[in-house]
């Protein structure tokens, strides 16, 4: 089994971020297909119209979203945690000057799907979102 740790830098306050990745509605701006997901600790989700699909394991809002998961038919789950971390622009409380990262830690990916894995991240999931919520600032 592999992981994947990833970076992404969002020109974006953490809130919005946040709503990224857990309302369907914005995920379905960003994803390929319909979403089902909720901020709730042990609530399903599924993206993709259900290709990739698990568990909310951990909720806390803006800061950390750890979900089971898994991607086709997968025997076993893998981890996905994001942990976001909000900076602040040179002038306090300017939301647009705001910027969130965003750390991927993708855990017990399988071995021979870890390259497709981690370039969907970037093609289909976190490149997105960047792409998404950095495109509404202009």
């Amino acid at each position: 089994m592999k992981t994947i740790r990833q970076t992404y830098d969002i020109k974006a306050p953490a809130d919005r971020v946040w709503q990224a990745l857990v309302d369907p509605k914005v995920i379905e701006e960003w994803g390929g297909g319909p979403a089902k997901m909720s901020e709730k600790a042990g609530a399903p989700f599924s993206l993709w119209g259900g290709d990739i699909h698990g568990k909310n394991l951990v909720v806390d809002a803006e800061k950390q979203l750890v979900q089971e998961w898994y991607s086709g038919d997968w025997p076993k789950p893998s981890k996905a945690t994001f942990t976001l971390k909000e900076e602040k622009g040179a002038h306090e409380g300017h939301a647009s000057k705001a910027k969130t990262r965003i750390d991927l830690l993708h855990e017990n990916v399988p071995d021979e799907e870890e390259k497709d894995i981690a370039d969907g991240w970037d093609t289909f999931y976190l490149g997105e979102i960047k792409k998404l919520l950095e495109k509404e600032k202009t």
